[in-house]
Parts: C-alpha cells; sequence; structure tokens
C-alpha cells in the first residue's frame, strides 16, 4: 500500500473563518459593571438627583452642615485668649462715683499767687428787661483820637485843604490889572526875516494833453549791459513740428 503525506503548507488567514484580532475586547478597569476581576477597583459613586421634600416632610433637621470651630477638639477647646471691643461695663456699685486719675487736670489748676492775664468767655447775648430803660454797652462810644478836638488829649497840628478864595485872599486883585501871563509873545515874522513856508496841499491835476514821455521811475539803469561783458544767453523756443513741411523757395542762379 502506498502512504500518502500530506505537505505542510502555510496558513493563509484569508481563509480562516474565525473573528479577527480585533473582535477581542479586555474587560474594562473602570467602573463596577463588568469589572476585571484581576485589577483592584477604587471606590464609586454615582450622582443622583435631588430628591423631593415632600418624601421626607417629617424631617426637619438642617442636614450635614454644621460648623465645628477649629478651636474644638475631643479634649475641649484648644486656643490662646481673644479679646472683643466691647463697651464699657457697669460698675457693681453706681452710688461710687469717685473720678479716676485721667479726670484731673493739675496744669489747669489756677496759682493765687501768679499773675495771669485776663480771660473772657463767650456767651449768648441775654434778653433785654421791658423795664429796665438803661442802654446797652455797646451804645456809648469813646471821642476820636484824631483831630484837635480831642478833650483830654494832646493833638499834632492839623491843616486843611479849602479851595482859594477870590475875596479876602492873598491872590485877590484890588487894581484889576492883568498878569504876566496875559500877555501873548509876538510873532517874530514880524519885525524879523520871514523865513520859509510850506503847505501841504492836494496833487494837481494832470493835463488834458496826451505825453508818451516816461517819467523818472520808467528808467532802470541798473538793467542797461550794453557797454559791460555778460556771459552768453540763451533762450528757450517752441518746438517745431517734424512732419511741418519745410519752407522751400527757388533762388534764381
Amino acid at each position: 500500500m502506498e502512504e500518502h503525506t500530506e505537505r505542510k503548507t502555510a496558513m493563509i488567514a484569508a481563509k480562516e473563518t474565525g473573528p479577527g484580532p480585533g473582535r477581542y475586547n479586555l474587560p474594562p478597569t473602570v467602573g463596577f459593571v463588568g469589572h476585571d476581576y484581576t485589577k483592584h477597583s477604587s471606590p464609586a459613586y454615582s450622582f443622583h438627583g435631588r430628591t423631593s421634600h415632600s418624601a421626607y416632610s417629617s424631617d426637619c433637621s438642617p442636614g450635614p452642615r454644621y460648623y465645628v470651630e477649629p478651636s474644638l477638639t475631643r479634649y475641649g477647646r484648644s486656643a490662646g485668649p481673644s479679646y472683643s471691643m466691647l463697651a464699657r461695663g457697669k460698675s457693681a456699685d453706681s452710688k461710687y462715683m469717685a473720678p479716676g486719675p485721667g479726670v484731673y487736670r493739675p496744669e489747669k489748676c489756677l496759682i493765687p499767687t501768679h499773675r495771669r492775664p485776663p480771660s473772657y468767655s463767650m456767651g449768648s447775648r441775654t434778653q433785654y428787661r421791658s423795664v429796665d430803660q438803661v442802654p446797652a454797652p455797646n451804645t456809648y462810644s469813646l471821642p476820636p483820637v484824631m483831630g484837635p478836638r480831642v478833650p483830654l488829649k494832646g493833638s499834632a497840628p492839623a491843616f486843611s485843604l479849602s479851595g482859594r478864595t477870590h475875596r479876602g485872599g492873598h491872590s485877590e486883585d484890588l487894581a484889576y490889572t492883568p498878569g504876566p501871563a496875559y500877555y501873548n509873545r509876538t510873532d517874530n515874522n514880524n519885525y524879523m526875516r520871514r523865513g520859509p513856508a510850506y503847505s501841504i496841499l492836494g496833487r494837481h491835476q494832470a493835463s488834458k494833453a496826451d505825453s508818451v514821455i516816461p517819467g523818472p521811475g520808467a528808467h532802470s539803469p541798473e538793467k542797461v549791459t550794453n557797454h559791460k561783458r555778460k556771459a552768453p544767453a540763451y533762450s528757450m523756443g517752441i518746438r517745431h513740428s517734424e512732419y511741418t513741411t519745410p519752407l522751400i523757395i527757388e533762388v534764381p542762379n
């Protein structure tokens, strides 16, 4: 009998009908459902909506929102001394009204043997009595200390400035003669050679005859250069067209 041996060939993945490598998934490591049992899972929390108050209508407790001071421990309060800014409390004995040391002012105590200046107080004006007819202190006025009429006072000489009198004064003219300023000075032209006199009049009207002679201001001697040397001068003429026919004149032989 002949033995048939099968030849081993390489496996072709395209001929296989099984699922590919991407078909298989590893179990998740996040969450609680389907978690990989070979891995350690952390505690999981869920977010749920707020329940209605109708279910717990009988429960009126505030819930876990109590504030515990940091200074309170299981062994008692652990904090340093603290002070508060409050008003001064009332004394235990209200009948004891002795002043404290800060009430005394020794510097304000007046010494009878020392001299001191007069002191005045600013008080309100008292009302006048209808029966009292004595005038107030501000009604009296002291006599002036300026001028010659000061009683019990020596006054300096005083002078007054008054207007000039026409009668009885030192300037009164009894003879009615004119003063030196009354006479006018004689004009020098009356007895000396008369000097030249000029008058400023308007411009005379030009003659009606037509004159073509230029005036003195029309001449410009500084512009005359015929008798002087000068550099060559050129003039800028107009550009002639290239298409213009030149002027051709027949010249007889």
